[in-house]
């Protein structure tokens, strides 16, 4: 079964951008999917602030991520750009600690004037980390995520559509990229 690890860059929780993100990874699970997520918000903030590449509290998510298959970030979109805690967490990651992983970016902002931040901003750094499989990306305006009374969300109807539609696309790719274990069993 594939592996499935998503990771929260909302420096706050609840919030809208992780609500979404659990969203997604329930849809992935349904659909068979091993999903797990971390949030980088419970990681310690000395190791991210000063940038300890080797700090004990890295090793699990390091580990998660290096088992993965797919690899789903969400995060808000603030002053044009993802979280800089997101950042942070990012830049503790081996060189290469993206290659071979399909990658679906989501994302949360104020306005639609922000819709391009991922392109601009998130985009080139998961490239830089090896990601060469990125799929469509689903952006969320904020009035687009009710947040209910009883921490449950209520999606817009065409928001919860386009992230159905990419998270069947993001578990297809997933599904197609893992080796046949028949014939990895047969070569041995």
């Amino acid at each position: 079964m594939a592996y499935i690890l998503a990771i929260a860059g909302s420096p706050s929780h609840p919030s809208r951008t992780y609500g979404l993100l659990e969203y997604a990874t329930q849809l992935s699970s349904q659909q068979g999917l091993e999903t797990n997520i971390i949030s980088v918000r419970d990681l310690p903030a000395e190791d991210l602030v000063y940038g300890r590449y080797n700090s004990p509290a890295l090793e699990q998510p390091k580990a998660l991520l290096e088992q993965a298959s797919g690899v789903i970030i969400a995060t808000p979109i603030y002053k044009a750009a993802y979280t800089g805690l997101l950042k942070s967490f990012l830049d503790l990651l081996p060189q290469k600690a993206l290659t071979d992983k399909i990658i679906l970016p989501l994302a949360t902002g104020g306005t639609i004037a922000h819709l391009l931040s991922i392109e601009y901003a998130l985009k080139p750094v998961l490239g830089e980390l090896g990601a060469r499989h990125i799929l469509s990306t689903v952006y969320a305006v904020d009035k687009q995520i009710q947040i209910q009374a009883d921490g449950s969300l209520q999606l817009d109807q065409e928001l919860e559509q386009r992230l159905q539609d990419v998270v069947k696309n993001f578990v297809q790719a997933v599904n197609n990229a893992q080796p046949d274990v028949k014939k990895l069993a047969y070569a041995n």
